[in-house]
């Protein structure tokens, strides 16, 4: 009888191991479950303030627009937003410029800051062709299968540059080619 009850009680260990086993092993599991989770809903929190920055960017790139319609002199710059040249680019291709001093514009809890450049390598522009970065609109003169002309240039490039920085600090810039005339 004593052999009997010994091996009752080993067996008896041996089940309650085995289920600390499982036990531990599903715990594991629920953990990594979790955690997957998390990641699931930071990437969709992050998703969601790039999309509300890339639209807060459009307030910037319209008021940009406006004011450059606006301008009276193009080859003069204006308050820190404006340049009649090309600004030097860091090498992702923004603007070189201190963006704390350029007009901003508070949208919700972001802030957006803009700054436009001509797209010409000189303030005064001679000629337009060499110098600016321009819009030909080809001007039919018959009905008649062929090549068309070119009218002189007749619109000027501006680039748009806008920097959007969220609640969290994170920052996105957007650019835009934008025609006057």
């Amino acid at each position: 009888m004593n052999l009997r009850r010994l091996k009752r009680r080993a067996e008896r260990g041996v089940t309650m191991l085995v289920v600390l086993i499982l036990l531990t092993v599903m715990l594991l599991g629920g953990l990594a479950l979790a955690r997957m989770t998390e990641a699931g809903t930071l990437a969709s929190g992050n998703v969601a303030y790039h999309e509300a920055a890339v639209q807060a960017s459009d307030i910037g790139l319209n008021t940009a627009f406006a004011q450059i319609n606006a301008l009276t002199n193009e080859e003069m710059a204006a308050n820190n937003w404006y340049s009649p040249v090309e600004r030097a680019k860091d090498t992702h291709g923004l603007p070189t410029v201190t963006w704390a001093n350029a007009p901003s514009i508070t949208v919700g809890q972001t802030t957006v800051r803009y700054v436009a450049e001509r797209a010409c390598s000189v303030a005064k522009v001679d000629y337009p062709l060499r110098q600016c970065l321009v819009k030909q609109i080809p001007q039919a003169k018959s009905h008649v299968a062929g090549t068309e002309e070119l009218d002189p240039p007749n619109s000027k490039q501006f680039r748009i540059t806008v920097q959007v920085t969220d609640q969290r600090g994170t920052q996105i810039y957007v650019q835009s080619l934008v025609t006057k005339g």
